[in-house]
């Protein structure tokens, strides 16, 4: 079976970008400081030898670009001959421009610290070890720059010292800027890895109460066909009792609703997991979930709000994004069933549903820890509703967040990606 590609954009991947950034700034700079110290400075040179170096590494730059586009991961061994081929150009041309006189010896140090900072050890000592090489060769084997120890005219400062001074700025600056982007993309992962995790989590969660409902439903069968067998006798035996007979009616049809949904239950649940989501315009959507929540909370007044925009978003959804939404409508009116708030907004990206109450609103100590564990607003309430509720809309792309409204109350907002490209 063909291995998987891997991601363009993976941890060595973006080192080796990096790197080759790194190197055409520096041997841009190199070809800049030779320009001016021929021409300006009257440095004597084997400017071909020179040139042809420069050349060489510009074609090895040229070549990583061109190999970064290939679908093949970068390994340690691939990155560690980039590094190394650094090193032997660096030495190429100090050997041409002064050898160890040459005040930029010291930008050795940016591959060794490159090395150590991405590398295993052994890599990282290999390319140390070669760097310390070329350095000890140029100690006594070079092409020396005799303007190199001469003061510059208007100021008097030893070219030498001057150099030194470039180089520090250069190497500094370039360390900086690859050190950086490295620590930030190992945060970035990290994060990736930490959302990960807590996906996981999640969906195992999630997997245990689906598990614990369906064991509960299968065991809630038996008591209740024992309950509709009994109110059918009780209905004989309360014969004539026209009060009794009414209770009696009503407890068998909400024994039989109840044996009705959980048939519902478990003829429904292989389809749901089998069916695609329907897509479906936010504002039709919206107002039929809260039409059907009405219907079990008679008791509620609201107001359904949807704005005046043209271009209406398109919304993927399915069963249980309605029964998210419901369950914190239910949560709302829990809290206070009185002048209850449903608006609906979009922008190019997103979908968002705000749903405000004028209940008690979210005590600080328990804010952050809503909808990622079994934590509930109310004294009698398990959680269970709102942590199910932000599994699925983190399932649909989208999130759950709560706020205490500055004016009292709770702003819950719904984000929910649009199926659609904006207009």
């Amino acid at each position: 079976m063909q291995a998987a590609l891997p991601l363009p954009l993976s941890t060595p991947n973006r080192n080796l970008v990096r790197l080759t950034i790194v190197r055409g700034i520096t041997w841009t700079g190199f070809l800049a400081g030779i320009v001016i110290g021929v021409e300006g400075l009257g440095f004597a040179l084997d400017l071909p030898a020179v040139i042809g170096v420069i050349l060489v590494m510009g074609l090895i730059n040229v070549g990583t670009w061109w190999r970064l586009g290939r679908p093949r991961a970068v390994t340690h061994r691939e990155y560690l001959s980039h590094l190394l081929a650094d090193v032997g150009g660096l030495t190429l041309l100090f050997y041409f421009t002064g050898g160890s006189t040459n005040p930029f010896i010291n930008y050795y140090l940016v591959p060794v610290t490159i090395a150590a900072a991405t590398l295993p050890w052994r890599h990282a000592w290999a390319v140390a070890a070669a760097a310390m090489a070329g350095y000890s060769f140029l100690m006594f084997v070079y092409h020396p720059v005799p303007q190199l120890g001469m003061p510059h005219a208007e100021t008097t400062i030893n070219l030498h010292t001057l150099g030194m001074w470039l180089n520090f700025a250069l190497s500094a600056g370039l360390v900086t800027f690859f050190l950086y982007k490295m620590a930030r993309a190992l945060r970035s992962r990290e994060q990736a890895l930490s959302r990960t995790r807590e996906a996981v989590l999640r969906n195992e969660q999630v997997l245990a109460v689906a598990t614990q409902a369906a064991g509960t439903a299968h065991e809630l069968g038996t008591p209740l066909s024992t309950m509709a067998v009994l109110l059918k006798e009780m209905r004989e035996d309360a014969r004539g009792d026209t009060q009794l007979e009414t209770d009696i009616d009503l407890l068998r049809q909400q024994v039989n609703t109840c044996k009705s949904r959980l048939r519902h239950l478990v003829d429904s649940a292989d389809r749901r997991r089998m069916a695609q989501p329907e897509v479906r315009e936010a504002g039709d959507w919206l107002a039929t979930v809260v039409q059907r929540w009405l219907v079990l909370r008679p008791d509620v007044a609201h107001r359904l709000e949807i704005a005046g925009r043209r271009g209406q978003p398109r919304l993927a959804v399915d069963a249980t994004l309605d029964q998210a939404l419901t369950n914190l409508l239910n949560n709302a009116a829990d809290a206070n069933p009185d002048d209850i708030t449903i608006q609906l907004d979009w922008n190019d990206e997103e979908v968002v549903i705000d749903i405000r109450d004028h209940g008690p609103g979210v005590a600080l100590s328990i804010a952050d820890q809503l909808g990622d564990t079994f934590v509930s607003t109310k004294s009698k309430g398990l959680g269970i509703g709102l942590f199910l509720t932000h599994a699925t809309i983190n399932r649909f792309g989208g999130g759950v967040s709560l706020y205490n409204h500055p004016e009292g109350g709770t702003l819950t907002e719904v984000t929910l990606p649009r199926s659609d490209p904006a207009a």
